[in-house]
């Protein structure tokens, strides 16, 4: 396990650990109290460092720069929100054993077959895995194949992620149209109200964000890592060795999918809301500064990013609204110009450096 990746995992295992305590256990009035509000956004910082952690497995160890992995998000995010719709049941404004409200406005007779099984938590956590795997496996089979690559495999996942956003919000699609999926009540018989469940999507956000990192880790310190960084460095002479390259990519832009269909899923309950703005492609694209920022090629540089970013977010967007989608223009230029291994491979470069300079200084020093 690399250096950077063991401290950040305790570091989450610890805070899955400690954050619900301080929020559940310390009243309002003491200084260690974390109050609900903060352990939301906490969380949905978290799940958004999961789909990080993702993108930068294909992008980072791979060169597959993706401007759709936000689809991936907003699928497994719809899945889950799908469950927490059926679990609603008659309790719903219109009171249809069946149906949701949304479906009940719009003048449906049954339900339709996408939604069948989303009853069952089981079933909606497997296709939120499930569905933007095989929308990747699909993509990545014709593309990989096909040998599209670099800007123009980038424009294309871009071009499918705008397509997707313009078909959730046709209301006869039965995905809730232009406002999405909400009012959710409970999942699993929790109140989503209650602060104990709020805490328990928390400490799962982290655990899950640690379990991505160690996956991640996992396969890019492996043999199938170094075949993926060759891919990334030089394609056609991982080629021309013999390596059938479409099937590596093939593998990890699935499972990156996958990843980042979890992370969705770990978000819709937490936020309460899943619309199709979430399949804007300004969401992946921000996304992607989010790991250049952190550094392209760290993994837990990548979540740090989207927390950071994310703090700045919230932020700027309560204190100066209209400054922050300038901010982010300048910090994208900023990190690209300044920092292109971004914050944690600037701090590595500088520790490595530091290193290589005591190294020669002992080196020159004259044996007794």
């Amino acid at each position: 396990m690399a250096p950077h990746i063991a401290p950040a995992v305790l570091i989450l295992v610890a805070v899955a650990a400690l954050v619900p305590i301080a929020n559940l256990v310390f009243p309002a009035e003491h200084p260690l109290h974390v109050p609900t509000g903060t352990v939301v956004l906490l969380g949905k910082w978290l799940t958004y460092a999961l789909l990080a952690v993702a993108l930068d497995l294909v992008w980072g160890y791979c060169g597959i720069l993706s401007l759709g992995h936000g689809a991936f998000f907003a699928l497994g995010g719809y899945a889950m929100g799908m469950h927490l719709m059926r679990e609603i049941g008659p309790r719903g404004v219109y009171g249809h054993p069946v149906l949701p409200d949304f479906m009940v406005f719009l003048n449906f007779t049954e339900l339709p077959v996408a939604w069948w099984g989303f009853d069952v938590f089981a079933y909606a956590a497997f296709m939120a895995l499930f569905v933007p795997g095989l929308l990747a496996f699909v993509f990545g089979w014709l593309a990989f194949r096909s040998r599209v690559t670099g800007v123009y495999l980038s424009i294309i996942t871009q071009a499918g992620t705008y397509a997707l956003m313009l078909s959730f919000f046709r209301n006869e699609l039965g995905f809730g149209g232009n406002n999405g999926l909400t009012d959710f009540k409970d999942v699993l018989g929790f109140s989503l109200q209650a602060d104990g469940t709020r805490a328990a999507l928390f400490a799962l956000s982290a655990l899950a964000l640690a379990g991505g990192l160690l996956l991640a880790q996992a396969i890019v310190t492996s043999k199938l890592g170094l075949v993926l960084v060759a891919i990334r460095d030089a394609e056609t002479r991982t080629r021309f060795l013999g390596y059938r390259v479409e099937r590596f990519k093939l593998f990890v832009f699935t499972l990156s999918a996958m990843m980042a269909g979890l992370a969705g899923a770990l978000y819709v309950p937490q936020v309460g809301i899943i619309n199709p703005s979430e399949f804007s492609p300004a969401n992946s694209i921000e996304a992607v500064i989010w790991v250049a920022v952190g550094g392209r090629g760290t993994l837990s540089g990548a979540a740090l990013g989207a927390v950071l970013v994310n703090w700045a977010k919230s932020f700027l967007t309560g204190a100066y609204p209209e400054a922050w989608l300038f901010v982010l223009g300048f910090l994208f230029v900023a990190v690209t110009l300044f920092l292109p291994k971004g914050i944690l491979g600037a701090l590595r470069g500088v520790r490595l450096g530091r290193r290589s300079r005591e190294a020669r200084a002992t080196s020159a020093q004259p044996a007794e």
